[in-house]
């Protein structure tokens, strides 16, 4: 017996890992296109004229078709525009779209409230859990939430969990240690993207950068903090805090920069916090999981990027 539709779309998200963001606006524009014009779709057709981009693909067309079914809650705030593997994945649904209509007619309308429930999936995903035990250090602890990000981020591809969780712990810890209101947080995907600004967070004279994956790019950005007056701090994993420290060193900046891992940054602060007693994590990371949930609630989309401390 043929497999259904439904079927098949569930089979064609598992093996393509369409269940980020990203590509759940690439689902949707296309399917939306597939029911304006039929079937089959040109994928030539449906790329920007510079090359780079989904044509059509931008946040108010995401919306557009989400408040079709009733959600108006923002599923991208560029609609997965600015998406590394938005042009990849259009390309491969054009090319599963066009091979089941090949076998038969596709309807759309059923395709289209397919990926509505995946996006009503992808609003209700679990946060990240904190596992606070007695029997290990802090530093573990950050470490398995860092594995939890990592080990969703290969379920979702194009989706960078980690480097967004990263980002907002660092983002938490400074204004738990500044007060609300003294740091300002950027969402990841503007994280991440080249600005004008001296790095991810900038206090005093002082500016943080933080990185799941260090290069010669962020070392390049603190030397010219150096260069500006600044004074240069780069977070990064603990893995790759003696890659971080050996580019440093290669460009003479060893000693000027301040080089952290993430497990050290966060372990060392929920310490002081808690008066440096086993009683008090427990309050300390209420206070920092309270806060981390509040950056993500004001800058992010994505609810799934959440703290929840495991009882």
């Amino acid at each position: 017996m043929p497999e259904s539709l439904e079927t098949a779309l569930e089979r064609f998200a598992t093996e393509r890992a369409f269940r980020g963001k990203g590509a759940l606006c690439v689902a949707l524009v296309v399917t939306d296109r597939a029911s304006k014009i039929g079937l089959p779709l040109n994928a030539d057709d449906m790329v920007t004229e510079g090359g780079g981009q989904v044509l059509g693909l931008g946040r108010g067309a995401v919306q557009t078709i989400l408040k079709r079914h009733g959600i108006d809650r923002v599923l991208a705030a560029e609609g997965g525009r600015t998406s590394r593997g938005s042009l990849n994945n259009m390309r491969q649904y054009v090319a599963w779209l066009n091979e089941h209509n090949d076998c038969g007619v596709v309807d759309v309308d059923i395709v289209e409230r397919y990926w509505i429930d995946r996006v009503k999936d992808f609003f209700a995903g679990e946060p990240f859990t904190v596992r606070l035990d007695a029997s290990h250090g802090l530093r573990h602890m950050i470490a398995d939430l860092l594995d939890q990000a990592v080990a969703r981020q290969r379920d979702a591809t194009g989706v960078h969990y980690a480097g967004a969780v990263l980002q907002h712990l660092v983002g938490a810890r400074l204004e738990c240690a500044l007060g609300l209101g003294n740091v300002e947080h950027n969402s990841f995907s503007t994280a991440d993207a080249p600005s004008s600004r001296p790095g991810d967070f900038f206090v005093g004279d002082t500016a943080i950068h933080v990185t799941t994956a260090p290069g010669e790019s962020v070392i390049k950005r603190c030397r010219d903090n150096l260069d500006a007056g600044q004074r240069p701090i780069l977070v990064t994993t603990r893995g790759n805090l003696s890659l971080a420290e050996g580019l440093a060193e290669n460009k003479g900046l060893r000693n000027r920069i301040d080089i952290f891992d993430i497990e050290q940054f966060m372990a060392s602060k929920i310490h002081e916090v808690g008066r440096f007693e086993s009683g008090g994590w427990g309050l300390a990371l209420d206070q920092f999981i309270s806060t981390y949930n509040r950056i993500i609630d004001d800058v992010e989309t994505d609810p799934s990027l959440k703290l929840a401390l495991a009882t």
